[in-house]
C-alpha cells in the first residue's frame, strides 16, 4: 500500500479490517495534505450510507498527536458542540499487522507487505461555506465557536502543537532560506524584509503577555466550517492546536478596517455568551495573519516533494513570486505597527487588509 498511490481496493480493503465493508464506490476527496476518500457501505442504515476515510500522510503527527486530536473531538461531541468525530472502529475478527489506538479506538494502523498506513473514518456530513453578510449568523457562528472553546478551555494539550510565534516564524524562515527556496535575486530584500516582520509579531506577542491559550480548531478559515441545518458544523480538526482564543476568530472576517471591526465585535456578541475572551488579543489579528502568511510559504517548501505540490502550485519559488510575498511582508510590517499604535492608543489603524482566504490545508507543517 503505498501513500501517494492508495487505489479503490485498497482503500475497501483497508475499511473492511475494521468493521466497514464498502459496496465498492469510492470517491477521492480534494486534500492536499492527507489522501481522503468518501466510502460507500453495504448495508447501511438511512442518511449514513457514506463514510470519509482519511490516510494521514507518513511523519506528519504522531500517533500521540492524533489520538489527542479525536479524543478532543469526541469530547466536543459529548458536549453537544455540532462537530463530526471519528467513528470508534472495531477490528473485523483477528486481522494480522492490524493496531487500534485510542479510548476508544479512532485510529487504525494496519502494517501491510506493501506499506503502512494510519487512517481514521468519520460519518460523511454535507453542507455549504457559511454566508455571514447577515449579522445574525455571525453571532450563531461566534456561538459556537465560543462553545467549542468552552469545551477547549477545560484542559490544555499536551502533545498537540502549541502556537508559539518565535518559534514558529523562526522555523519557517530557516527551512525557506536554508532549503534554497528563495532565489539569490530576491533572498536579500525578502530575508530582510521576513525578519523585521518577525521581529513585529514577537514584540506584539511580547506587548499582550502573559496570555491565556486553550484547545483550538486551528485554521478556522470559512471553507472549514460547514452550514448544514441552519447551523455551523466542522467536521475536521487536523490542525487543532493549543494557542490564543483570536486564532480561532480572525479568518473568518475580512474586508476594510471598519468593515472588520464591526464583523468582529458581532462575532464576539455570540461568542461571550459561552466563553470569555480578552480584547488585548485584537492587537494579534495582524501578527497572526503575517505568521500565516510565512508558514504558508514553509508549509509549500516542506511538501515540494510530494508531486501534487509542483502541479498544483506552479508559481511557488519563481522570481515573482518572492517579490510578492516581500511586498506584502512589508505591507504587513506597516499594518502591525498601527496596530501596535492603536492599542496604545496613539492613533487608530488607517486600514486593516483583506485576508486572502484561499483554502489553506497545512498551517502546522512538518
Amino acid at each position: 500500500m503505498n501513500y501517494a498511490n492508495l487505489d479503490p481496493q485498497q482503500v475497501l480493503d483497508a475499511l473492511d479490517v475494521v468493521g466497514l465493508r464498502g459496496d465498492g464506490r469510492v470517491l477521492q476527496l480534494n486534500s492536499y495534505e492527507n489522501r481522503v476518500f468518501q466510502v460507500f457501505l453495504e448495508d447501511a442504515a438511512p442518511g449514513r450510507e457514506a463514510v470519509v476515510a482519511k490516510f494521514y500522510r507518513p511523519g506528519r503527527w504522531s500517533d500521540e498527536q492524533i489520538v489527542e486530536e479525536h479524543a478532543y473531538a469526541l469530547e466536543l461531541a459529548a458536549a453537544e458542540v455540532p462537530v463530526v468525530p471519528p467513528l470508534v472502529l472495531q477490528p473485523r475478527g483477528d486481522v494480522p499487522g492490524l493496531r487500534l489506538l485510542g479510548h476508544p479506538p479512532t485510529l487504525a494502523c494496519l502494517d501491510t507487505a506493501s506499506g503502512a498506513h494510519r487512517y481514521t473514518v468519520a460519518q460523511r456530513c454535507a453542507g455549504r461555506e457559511p454566508e455571514l453578510e447577515d449579522p445574525a449568523a455571525l453571532r450563531q457562528l461566534g456561538r459556537f465557536i465560543g462553545r467549542l472553546h468552552a469545551v477547549g478551555r477545560r484542559q490544555p494539550f499536551v502533545h498537540r502543537h502549541h502556537l508559539n510565534p518565535r518559534v514558529d516564524g523562526r522555523r519557517a524562515l530557516a527551512l525557506l532560506v536554508d532549503g534554497g527556496f528563495v532565489p539569490d535575486t530576491q533572498l536579500a530584500a525578502w530575508r530582510d524584509t521576513c525578519e523585521r516582520a518577525l521581529e513585529a509579531v514577537e514584540a506584539a506577542f511580547e506587548a499582550v503577555a502573559p496570555l491565556a491559550t486553550l484547545r483550538l480548531h486551528g485554521d478556522c478559515h470559512l471553507g472549514n466550517v460547514l452550514w448544514r441545518d441552519g447551523a455551523p458544523h466542522v467536521v475536521d480538526l487536523d490542525d487543532a492546536m493549543q494557542g490564543p482564543a483570536v486564532q480561532d476568530l480572525w479568518m473568518l472576517v475580512s474586508g476594510d478596517h471598519a468593515t472588520m471591526a464591526q464583523q468582529l465585535n458581532t462575532l464576539l456578541e455570540g461568542y461571550e455568551q459561552f466563553s470569555p475572551f480578552d480584547d488585548r488579543e485584537r492587537a494579534l489579528i495582524e501578527p497572526l495573519r503575517t505568521l500565516r502568511m510565512l508558514r504558508h510559504s514553509a508549509w509549500l517548501a516542506a511538501r515540494w516533494d510530494d508531486p501534487t505540490f509542483p502541479l498544483n502550485f506552479p508559481f511557488f519559488g519563481s522570481a515573482a513570486y518572492w517579490s510578492q510575498q516581500t511586498a506584502q511582508l512589508r505591507e504587513q510590517i506597516e499594518a502591525m505597527a498601527e496596530a501596535a499604535a492603536a492599542a496604545r492608543h496613539e492613533a487608530p489603524p488607517t486600514r486593516w487588509p483583506a485576508l486572502d482566504d484561499k483554502p489553506f490545508d497545512g498551517d502546522g507543517f512538518s
